[in-house]
């Protein structure tokens, strides 16, 4: 069958192409993550999981490792399942679509801000700074946005959208001793959740020199993104360090302890494969001296020590983007769009994938594998 002879165009509103894929995982693009089972990918997504089951039945994990492979860029898969490519380097990736996009013949106009589209009979009228287009279909892949104003242009066309708010970032503890004292200490399976809320995550936290990190943070910031949006990201945030064990456990284990070295200082004899520091930080917390051995503990300071293990409140004030990966939760209505072909169910021939859709994943290269996943699904129904 003869491949549609299309004339593409592609808008971009800034002078650079594709900066989100050069600065992504660290500058080595996080291309997708090793998870080939769809119903467990899509709990890797906080919005849009539902929608999402249906879009990778079509496009999943397997078919983007393969799609890559085709086009002659191989990946590896890290430990913790993020997959990259082999160069360890982002620019293979923009490379290989700078390189698509000459041999397909496709148009790029950089420094092109798109004002207005219209549509008027069969025809889109695309507005720009610079010329106005008109086209028989138009896909909209715009991102991810802070401000509403950004999808005013969605939003003429007759489209909801719902109000974009921060994902993904990291929790600030400006009042804290443990940012000041304990930075670069990382616990590999800790629980952290919201003071009042049923929400937590379990997994590696990281001691920053602004707060708390790593993926267990980052993944209720993304699940909890309204929640913390509601508390203008001042909150409680509690911690069990040694997860998953519990305040009873703990009690057990501590007092055994006791019972079995009796003349140990607990203060410079770390359990539970705790980081020393930390460790000493916690036993400080529950006002345990460090020159006394565990036989003059009293059963007091034991509880107050379970507590500081299970259950440490620290106040957040504040957070942090991660890294230069901006996600927002928000953007286009899910239930406008056909999740079979994504084009909107309000404005035939209108098209939109990736996160300009209220859509967003955890880190791990789950946001690029939607964006994949729903461009395919636009190139394979933009049929006009």
């Amino acid at each position: 069958m003869r491949e549609p002879n299309y004339v593409i165009t592609i808008l971009e509103k800034t002078n650079k192409l594709l900066s989100k894929v050069k600065v992504s995982g660290g500058g080595r693009c996080n291309v997708t993550h090793h998870c080939f089972e769809n119903s467990e990918l899509v709990k890797n997504y906080p919005r849009g999981n539902k929608e999402l089951q249906q879009v990778f039945s079509k496009f999943s994990v397997t078919e983007t490792i393969e799609w890559f492979r085709q086009q002659g860029v191989v990946l590896r898969t890290e430990e913790d399942g993020r997959m990259f490519p082999y160069s360890n380097s982002s620019q293979t990736i923009v490379d290989l679509f700078l390189k698509l996009t000459s041999e397909l013949n496709i148009e790029i106009k950089t420094s092109c801000d798109v004002l207005s589209i219209q549509k008027k009979e069969d025809l889109f009228i695309v507005k720009t700074d610079q010329i106005t287009y008109s086209a028989n279909a138009v896909i909209c892949a715009l991102g991810g946005h802070n401000k509403l104003s950004a999808y005013q242009i969605i939003k003429d066309l007759g489209h909801a959208v719902d109000e974009p708010i921060p994902s993904l970032f990291t929790i600030n503890l400006p009042r804290e001793e443990i940012k000041k004292d304990l930075q670069g200490i990382s616990v590999q399976n800790a629980q952290v959740k919201i003071a009042g809320s049923k929400l937590n995550y379990s997994g590696p936290i990281l001691i920053t020199h602004w707060g708390l990190s790593g993926p267990a943070v980052l993944k209720l910031s993304a699940f909890a993104a309204k929640e913390f949006y509601d508390l203008h990201y001042n909150a409680s945030i509690f911690v069990n360090w040694v997860f998953p064990l519990k305040p009873n456990e703990v009690d057990v284990i501590l007092k055994q302890s006791q019972k079995e070295k009796h003349k140990a200082l607990p203060y410079t004899n770390p359990l539970f494969d705790l980081p020393k520091r930390l460790w000493e930080f916690l036993c400080h917390s529950a006002a345990i001296d460090n020159t006394k051995p565990w036989a003059e503990i009293s059963y007091k300071q034991i509880n107050k020590l379970t507590e500081q293990l299970c259950n440490s409140e620290f106040k957040m004030e504040g957070k942090t983007t991660f890294k230069e990966e901006f996600v927002t939760c928000g953007g286009v209505n899910l239930k406008e769009i056909d999740f079979k072909t994504m084009q909107s169910k309000l404005v035939p021939n209108l098209f939109f994938c990736g996160e300009v859709l209220n859509i967003d994943g955890i880190t791990g290269g789950f946001n690029f594998q939607s964006a994949w996943s729903t461009a395919w699904l636009c190139s394979q129904n933009c049929n006009v």
